[in-house]
């Protein structure tokens, strides 16, 4: 491929990489508190049903940090970012965006939730106290599927944090974790 040509495809994924997040991150940040706790709540609720392990999880967990809607796209340039809510015995404790960027052979977009069940003190107090935390260092995070899920009892229940991916629509491969940063936001009430 020549340089001019390559040139020509780099700039059309960073111009479309650039449209998806700004377009994504506008309407996210439009998103009020209690809009946010809302979608949160229904799709934990949207979790459970498929997912009765996820039920045993939260029941669990010492928290949960719920983000309804993850934007995730690109073409070559990629990226996802959503806003949640960490609650805390059923009720919201504060607001988190998660964002990363990618780089490589990647196209196409996608929507999805996910949630992060904080199973210790240790793991909680990381994410509070942090400025930002970054997946993949800090504590032990394990994406949790199906196989995962069935297998999962009260004495496999080992780890600092289980992330819970669910409700994808759209097409693109892969639901990476490591590397998403996750920042406390405020969004207004």
């Amino acid at each position: 491929m020549g340089t001019t040509r390559r040139a020509v495809v780099l700039g059309t994924a960073t111009v479309g990489a650039g449209w998806l997040f700004g377009h994504a991150r506008q309407a996210e940040a439009e998103a009020s508190a209690r809009q946010i706790n809302s979608d949160a709540g229904r799709a934990l609720t949207a979790l459970y049903e498929v997912e009765p392990k996820a039920r045993e999880l939260g029941r669990r967990a010492k928290a949960v940090l719920i983000f309804p809607k993850i934007y995730k796209g690109g073409l070559l340039i990629g990226g996802l970012t959503g806003d949640g809510v960490l609650r805390v015995a059923g009720k919201a404790s504060g607001y988190y965006n998660i964002s990363a960027a990618s780089f490589g052979l990647q196209a196409g977009g996608q929507t999805y939730s996910f949630a992060l069940f904080f199973m210790t003190d240790a793991a909680l107090n990381y994410l509070r106290s942090s400025d930002g935390w970054s997946i993949g260092s800090g504590p032990s995070v394990v994406v949790m599927d199906r196989g995962a899920a069935a297998s999962m009892t009260s004495t496999t229940l080992t780890q600092d944090v289980y992330a819970v991916p669910f409700g994808q629509k759209g097409l693109m491969a892969g639901l990476g974790v490591e590397g998403s940063k996750i920042t406390r936001i405020h969004p207004a009430s």
